[in-house]
Order: structure tokens, then C-alpha cells, then sequence
């Protein structure tokens, strides 16, 4: 069972982030072995940056801490349902468990509609709202062709 100081620590991260004018009210924890190795806040504003969502600005900071890309092991706790990119972010991240507080309706609630990419991510890509248009593909091929002869590679 998941120990509710972490969800405290995101929750009072996100609210006291928010009031500062550092971003919107999101907050995250990365906890590895009962202990607290990084934390994010959502900076999207503060650095223009629409990437930097709490869950990524903290599996950025775990990463660095760690000297690693993967996270096995570690949980996160964040104070809304992750969004698309930063679910993917935690799979790419290989953590163990995701403990969120608010719902991804909640956000919708206050105007942050994350399930219209959720929405989006399933349909055929010509019913995808921004297009997407293949282009080079034999070219972009070298780089593949490349990787996979690679005798060095680390893979991810």
C-alpha cells in the first residue's frame, strides 16, 4: 500500500508551485525504496516549455539523480491522472507504479482537456486533427539501417 505522505508532498508541490506562478496545478513525486529521489512541478509557463509537465520535469530529475534512463523500481505519485505524453514518459521510464489523485474529467473540469488526445492517439492517422504526412521514407531508412547493424548499441 502506497504511503500517503508521497500523494501529500506532490498535492502540497502542485498547489504551492501554482500560487508562486511557476505553472498549472500539477505536482509529481518519484519514489524509489520508501524514499523521495526527485520531484517536478509543472513549469510549462515559467519556461516555455510544453514539455515540461510535473511527471517529466520529475523523470528528468530521477533520471539525472540516478545516473540512469530506466527508473525500474521506483513508483510515482502525481496529483492528476498523467496525461498522454506523460504516460508515456513513465512507460518509457519503466516505473513500477503510478498513484494519481485527480481524475483526467477533473482536469477537463477546470480546462485541461488531456482525453482530447487520448481521444485522438487511436484514429486512423488521415482522421488525426493536425496532419500527418509521410515524406523521405528511403532516406529516413539509413539511419534505421545503421542502428540495426550497430555492434555498440544500448538499447532502451
Amino acid at each position: 500500500m502506497a504511503d500517503p505522505k508521497f500523494m501529500r508532498h506532490a498535492i502540497h508541490l502542485a498547489e504551492k508551485m501554482m500560487r508562486a506562478g511557476r505553472g498549472g496545478p500539477f505536482g509529481a513525486v518519484i519514489v524509489l525504496e520508501g524514499k523521495i529521489i526527485a520531484e517536478g512541478y509543472n513549469k510549462v509557463t515559467s519556461d516555455n516549455d510544453p514539455t515540461a509537465h510535473a511527471e517529466v520535469v520529475a523523470i528528468r530529475e530521477a533520471c539525472a539523480t540516478l545516473g540512469t534512463f530506466s527508473l525500474q523500481g521506483s513508483e510515482i505519485f502525481t496529483n492528476c491522472e498523467p496525461c498522454p505524453m506523460c504516460l508515456a514518459a513513465i512507460y518509457w521510464a519503466r516505473l513500477d507504479q503510478i498513484w494519481y489523485g485527480n481524475t483526467r474529467g477533473d482536469a477537463a473540469l477546470i480546462g485541461f482537456d488531456d482525453d482530447r488526445i487520448y481521444r485522438e492517439i487511436p484514429l486512423a492517422i488521415e482522421d488525426r486533427a493536425i496532419p500527418m504526412v509521410r515524406l523521405l521514407p528511403d532516406e529516413a531508412a539509413a539511419a534505421f539501417r545503421e542502428w540495426d547493424s550497430k555492434t555498440d548499441k544500448v538499447m532502451y
